[in-house]
């Protein structure tokens, strides 16, 4: 090695070390560049990497992940598999931060679950990153026992969480008997990983791969010829759906599985230098994505989902008897009746999954109310309501910092509970917050809601028009934190949110603050639209998505600056904090 590492270590989201290794640039800075390693292994095991590839304009940085290496936690475990994904959204924060680095100056080198942790943050986060490579990416692991993942969910429903240690063997991994060596003898090295690690690594590479138009970043897949540990269809599946413009796909015949570890790994680091270079020679690649609900794939998606089917087919018959069974369910549950009278996707019905209590007509009434309020859907909206709160006490936060006063409004605020409950948990009161919606059922109950939460004083209930941009703009006094917060996502029309965005960026002073909600994903997007209905007078509730790439970017058209992110462990909804950079014009 020629560049010496400078150990580091960066503070998580929530509060825990990780370490990390960083080799500065020894010319002129243009960039950086991100390690990510492959499961068990740790940052150290790339070290290698950084005098192959040559590039001495680029800082170089390697991680540990937690649970690895010289990173604190029991060896191989997680949380969630998402809370290592935050974990790299806190990196790359870090070294924005601590080393000066642009985000935009940033690439990325992934390997196997390394990989699939960045693919997913690409996905998840959208981050405006010059590039992306991903070195025998482990979108599906070759458990060579029969059922062993469908076994495995079982002992996890029966026993909790427990430990699952490799049966990959050096020999598989590399054909460098010097590699092979270092890896028996490496004691960073753990044989182990969280069983819920492992069913969270299969779930979110299943997503991303089927998913993977959403991601825009210039990206690379790299492939193994000869790969004994993970199956090579799921990655040439997820380089032909990618979204990039500039993407490239190799494969390397006869190489193991440790493509940036095996005895003949030159023309495979060549390929990832001269890739990182071309990128870097370019302006930053950006696709433009605000039409897409005029011609891009989650248009198409929508319209498919709008078509209706063949009356006698056997998916037509299934959706009908799935409609009776709804209709038999509202007779006895408390919940499903609501989303019949008031549309599954109103603001009354939001209410009733925030509260998160089953009612219904004797113990079965109650039973089918849990199963109904347990749905992954419902799940995701009460996680979401958390992060919404989390986020706005965050803004509360930092105008408080910044000496500027809060003054709160949320345009189509349903009944209002999210933001008020948000208010009312331990922070200093702002100086005004005005709560508007459309439905008038929606401000009479909003209204009830603030006289019981003791907020008369400070708040107002009002009826409003979301999307009347000239409306918003001329909220008096102007308001410094505004919050929209699962509207967007029912709206397929881009126009009718830029409109509302482009009020709000009128509305709000530069250094105020903007608490947004996305969807960039559900896994019951076709139940939604055959079998539940919206409030707009019972029709179908068809769900178009927004990427998060797509959500940002009309953000950032209303002269807002995305600067935080939260996302569920599914990976259905998202909740951002903007900041108003300067005057609308």
């Amino acid at each position: 090695m020629t560049r010496i590492a400078e150990d580091g270590r960066f503070t998580t989201h929530d509060g825990v070390e990780l370490f990390y290794r960083r080799w500065p640039a020894t010319a002129e800075r243009r960039g950086a560049v991100a390690l990510f390693h492959r499961g068990h292994e740790h940052g150290g095991r790339m070290a290698h990497l950084v005098d192959e590839l040559d590039l001495p304009e680029f800082d170089v940085y390697a991680w540990d992940a937690r649970g690895h290496g010289r990173s604190p936690g029991a060896r191989g475990h997680s949380p969630s598999f998402s809370h290592s994904v935050r974990d790299v959204e806190s990196f790359v924060s870090h070294i924005e931060r601590a080393h000066g680095v642009a985000r935009a100056d940033i690439a990325v080198v992934a390997q196997s679950v390394g990989a699939v942790l960045a693919a997913t943050w690409a996905h998840d986060y959208a981050p405006r990153i010059r590039a992306l490579t991903l070195a025998a990416p482990a979108f599906s692991a070759k458990l060579y026992v029969p059922f062993a993942r469908p076994g495995l969910a079982l002992l996890r429903r029966l026993r909790g969480d427990f430990d699952v240690n490799s049966y990959v063997k050096s020999r598989f991994l590399t054909h460098d008997p010097a590699r092979r060596a270092s890896f028996d003898a490496d004691p960073l090295i753990s044989r182990a990983i969280s069983v819920d690690s492992l069913l969270g690594l299969y779930e979110a590479a299943e997503r991303v791969t089927a998913d993977a138009r959403a991601i825009a970043i210039p990206t690379q897949v790299l492939i193994a010829g000869a790969d004994f540990v993970v199956r090579s269809g799921p990655q040439h599946e997820f380089f032909v759906r990618l979204g990039s413009r500039s993407k490239e796909r190799r494969t390397y015949p006869g190489l193991y599985h440790d493509l940036l570890g095996e005895a003949d790994r030159g023309p495979v680091v060549a390929d990832i230098r001269r890739f990182l270079l071309a990128r870097f020679a370019e302006p930053l690649e950006t696709i433009d994505l605000r039409d897409a609900d005029r011609i891009g794939y989650t248009r198409d998606e929508a319209d498919r989902l709008a078509t209706p089917l063949p009356a006698l087919s056997p998916r037509s018959l299934w959706w009908s008897t799935y409609r009776a069974n709804l209709k038999l369910g509202g007779l006895l549950s408390e919940g499903i009746k609501l989303g019949h009278a008031t549309g599954f996707d109103s603001g009354s019905t939001l209410d009733y999954v925030y509260r998160d209590a089953a009612n219904g007509v004797g113990a079965i009434g109650r039973a089918i109310d849990r199963a109904y309020l347990d749905a992954i859907g419902w799940r995701g909206i009460r996680r979401r309501k958390l992060n919404v709160e989390e986020l706005i006490r965050l803004a509360l936060a930092r105008l408080r910092a910044n000496s500027a006063p809060a003054r709160v409004v949320d345009i189509a605020a349903g009944h209002g509970r999210y933001v008020l409950e948000a208010l009312t948990a331990g922070v200093e009161r702002p100086e005004s917050i005005l709560l508007r919606d459309y439905s008038e059922l929606n401000v009479a109950a909003g209204a009830k809601l603030v006289a019981e939460k003791g907020l008369a004083d400070i708040a107002r209930f009002e009826r409003g028009n979301a999307f009347d941009g000239d409306d918003l703009a001329a909220l008096s006094p102007r308001p410094t934190l505004a919050i929209v917060s699962g509207l967007y996502e029912l709206f397929p029309d881009n126009a009718l949110v830029a409109g509302s965005l482009g009020g709000l960026g009128r509305a709000i002073p530069a250094g105020g603050y903007l608490v947004y909600t996305g969807q960039p994903w559900h896994p019951q997007l076709e139940m939604i639209a055959r079998a539940l209905t919206s409030h707009r007078e019972g029709q179908a509730w068809v769900m178009r998505r927004r990427t998060q790439a797509e959500m940002d970017q009309l953000v950032a058209a209303a002269g807002f600056r995305k600067i935080e992110q939260r996302i569920d462990p599914w990976g259905i909804f998202t909740v951002s904090l903007a900041v108003r950079e300067a005057e609308a014009a």
